[in-house]
């Protein structure tokens, strides 16, 4: 038997019907923030990720899936190209390639897979999904200001809790611009040296070529080293340390609670700023939903003819939905009715029906069963099983009287109603 790859899965019911919900959710959210929605391809040159991610990070270093182009024309032929291990580059990419700046659209998001070579585990796959969201633009939209970053701190807050998510605990640091972090990866190598010889392989390649990803460590013998190493609040120059207190200024007025946390940064060298992180207690160890910061400079570095500072965030969906599995069950959409005909000839009859019923309301949900089942208790155990509100019984005493008993399962109480009453009878029953 040929199983799916390790590191990918089949979404299944109901669990898809969850998927849906936090979709349909999300893209509400965005409709009411002025979202506009972006759908970039699933893989993109590899140039891109390593100008726009950085070529020292795990991602471009050890976790994405490359190949080179063996296409027919010759312009493809020795092309690298890599499936997005992320979309904000992506998105940046088609900003600039359509100069979106002149079409007055500044606010994006997306929805879809990504890919990453990594370790598989609880909520983390190979292919995994994420919903994305970008503010990007010229400084003249106001892209840069404080407001930007409390904005789409509190359009996640209000996603989170649309969805569901409650306790949710949103972790703020600033990471500076690139000139801060310069002072700061110089004061980390100098305070690494004499000590990241006792910590894992991964950190002291990390001190080398980029001290900044150690702080985002998660071994548990290295917390104490890395306690002891500088903050990056003590080199931030005083236009960031003014922009962070304007951003938590902002989310103090609107009543959005945070933790400060001076060992938060983010995985990804285009990052500037503002950086979060949310978590849930329901993931465990691994507890971060989503995380984002602001990217001044991203846009510059693909080859913008302007400066486009951004800002945005990326949630895990696949851990998004777990951490509501609990909920699964309860909004997947069951059938409010199940047409059992009964007799032969009655497959056509309840065809017709069925039809006039899913016309007549557009949210009703309607199941239609065949006259194979000889046995009516065949057809009760099958709407049973689909968790129907309603069985319709479509005999030929029914068809002619154009009268239909309509039994309602869970309390057993059984009515004969006019064919022409039978939408809105059921509809009624069931608030749709």
């Amino acid at each position: 038997m040929i199983k799916a790859v390790r590191g990918t899965r089949d979404l299944l019911p109901p669990d898809t019907a969850l998927w849906n919900f936090v979709e349909a959710t999300v893209r509400d959210v965005f409709r009411a923030y002025n979202f506009h929605e972006i759908r970039t391809p699933i893989f993109e040159s590899t140039e891109l990720f390593a100008r726009g991610v950085g070529e020292e990070t795990d991602i471009v270093a050890k976790e994405m899936f490359t190949w080179e182009d063996r296409g027919r024309a010759e312009s493809d032929k020795g092309q690298s190209l890599t499936l997005r291990p992320e979309n904000t580059a992506g998105i940046v990419r088609a900003y600039i390639e359509h100069k979106m700046w002149d079409r007055g659209l500044n606010k994006f998001f997306s929805i879809g897979p990504m890919f990453r070579r990594e370790r598989p585990q609880k909520g983390r796959y190979r292919q995994f999904f994420q919903i994305d969201a970008e503010i990007i633009g010229p400084p003249s939209v106001g892209s840069e200001s404080p407001a930007r970053d409390a904005e789409i701190l509190e359009l996640v807050t209000t996603l989170l809790d649309r969805v569901g998510i409650a306790g949710w605990t949103l972790e703020l640091n600033s990471v500076g611009c690139p000139a801060d972090r310069v002072k700061f990866n110089e004061a980390l190598r100098a305070a690494l040296h004499p000590v990241v010889g006792k910590m894992c392989a991964d950190c002291q390649r990390r001190a080398i070529t980029n001290p900044l990803r150690v702080l985002d460590c998660k071994v548990p013998e290295d917390q104490p080293i890395i306690e002891t190493l500088p903050r990056i609040s003590q080199f931030l120059d005083e236009a960031c340390r003014t922009h962070f207190e304007q951003v938590k200024e902002i989310l103090n007025a609107v009543g959005i609670p945070y933790t400060l946390n001076e060992r938060l940064v983010r995985g990804l060298d285009y990052y500037t700023r503002t950086a979060f992180e949310f978590t849930h207690g329901a993931l465990g160890a691994q507890n971060a939903i989503l995380g984002g910061g602001r990217y001044d400079g991203l846009a510059e570095a693909l080859g913008s003819p302007q400066p486009a500072p951004g800002i945005g965030f990326a949630i895990g969906e696949d851990r998004l939905v777990l951490s509501l599995a609990a909920t699964a069950e309860s909004v997947q959409r069951k059938p409010d009715v199940y047409i059992a005909p009964l007799g032969a000839g009655m497959d056509r009859e309840a065809a017709k029906l069925a039809r006039e019923l899913r016309r007549s309301n557009k949210d009703l949900v309607v199941e239609l069963g065949d006259e194979s089942f000889r046995k009516l208790k065949k057809s009760f155990e099958a709407a049973d099983k689909m968790g129907a509100r309603y069985i319709l019984i479509v005999g030929e005493n029914e068809v002619k009287a154009d009268a239909f008993a309509l039994k309602h399962l869970a309390t057993g109480q059984q009515v004969t109603v006019p064919r022409a009453e039978l939408a809105k009878r059921i509809a009624h029953a069931n608030g749709a």
